[in-house]
């Protein structure tokens, strides 16, 4: 009767949901994981097109989809009558070879979006609590809450990164998931491998870690620590990651989980058995162990960074150290003037609330884009 009624909430409350985001502005439509800010709820509501913006928003790849990725894609087409079954399968065990595990501890989703939502309605359905940094991406957070389930958030040290210490304190008996974003959205900060897989692998005796990687290869490849290595032996942890950012397939939708089989068939079973398309799962497949376009993206983002980053520092303006595609730093005036004047200048930025003030989230774009960017922000602010 429990897991009847379980599912008859989750119901009620997805259509709930869905009716909330029907109603919403289009830029929620377009960065579903977003908390809108105050700010942008008085802008955005009446803002009517994005057409022809720099869309520094969205911490999307302006390079890519790969040449690799755009001649599978087209080479896909002529599939496109026939469900993806065996392409699924196919590129399921491409993943699982690269991340060392059986393909079972695989699940394929439309983008890593996917499997945050299903994984926030698998665990908020059990009530209790599930727990993050703030700021960090809430979307799993946000589904747990529309099933029930209590957000319990922990502030960010102040170098603007995940505290592990103070969450580990923040677990209580009922915390049901605890979510971990390193490198982080929206700060694009890191914190040592060596302290995130000591609070895995404390905190996944309690309950279930959620580690989120989806700007991971930003990083240098010998940086790239991934938790993967300790879902083996413990069910307790779930890593997820996105072909959206370093592959830039974010309009594609294709990401996916790593886990032990019953943990993923846990969240599986709310969601599509097939979600991802030909075309994403062509794209994926060709796009995996690309390094010479992965390398482009990463040298060309990090120049494009320094120009804001330099910015910022001539300026004097805090900002939380990013070694990805996004920065984060207090709004020098007015949020929603700042959103404003931009979009007059033909610049789509983000303004999120924390700790009682207004920060600039800024996706980081092309070196001529980020170079027209400071300049129009700068007479924006003075």
């Amino acid at each position: 009767m429990k897991t009847q009624l379980n599912r008859r909430d989750w119901f009620k409350s997805t259509l709930a949901l869905t009716a909330g985001i029907a109603l919403t502005s289009s830029l929620t439509k377009e960065l579903m994981a977003a908390p809108m800010s105050q700010a942008e709820r008085s802008f955005f509501g009446l803002k009517t097109s994005d057409a022809q913006k720099v869309r520094l928003n969205s911490n999307e790849n302006p390079y890519g989809p790969s040449e690799k990725a755009k001649k599978a894609v087209m080479e896909s087409l002529s599939r496109g009558n026939r469900y993806a079954f065996n392409e699924l399968e196919e590129l399921k065990k491409i993943i699982a070879a690269k991340e060392g595990v059986n393909p079972s501890y695989i699940l394929l989703g439309a983008g890593s979006g996917e499997l945050l939502v299903q994984t926030g309605i698998a665990y908020g359905l059990e009530g209790g609590r599930v727990l993050s940094a703030y700021p960090t991406f809430p979307l799993l957070m946000n589904y747990a809450q529309q099933m029930k389930a209590a957000w319990d958030k922990v502030d960010l040290n102040e170098k603007l990164e995940h505290n592990y210490e103070a969450l580990a304190s923040a677990i209580k008996s009922d915390t049901r998931l605890v979510f971990s974003c390193n490198p982080n959205n929206p700060t694009g900060t890191v914190v040592s491998d060596s302290i995130v897989r000591g609070f895995c692998e404390e905190a996944s005796k309690k309950t279930l870690v959620y580690a989120d990687e989806a700007y991971l290869e930003f990083l240098d490849p010998s940086q790239q620590k991934s938790m993967v290595s300790l879902v083996q032996n413990n069910p307790n942890v779930v890593v997820s990651k996105t072909f959206s950012k370093i592959y830039g397939l974010a309009g594609l939708r294709i990401g996916y989980l790593v886990g032990q089989p019953d943990t993923l068939k846990k969240i599986a079973q709310y969601g599509d058995t097939i979600s991802p398309s030909q075309t994403a799962l062509a794209a994926a497949k060709a796009s995996i162990g690309d390094e010479d376009f992965m390398k482009l993206t990463r040298e060309k983002n990090s120049v494009a960074r320094k120009v804001l980053t330099d910015y910022l520092d001539q300026k004097k303006i805090f900002y939380g150290k990013s070694l990805t595609n996004v920065v984060l730093f207090p709004a020098p005036k007015d949020g929603k003037k700042i959103l404003s004047q931009l979009d007059e200048k033909g610049f789509l930025i983000r303004i999120w609330d924390y700790q009682g003030k207004e920060w600039c989230r800024v996706s980081i774009g092309t070196q001529d884009e980020m170079k027209n960017f400071v300049r129009a922000f700068d007479e924006v602010v003075a």
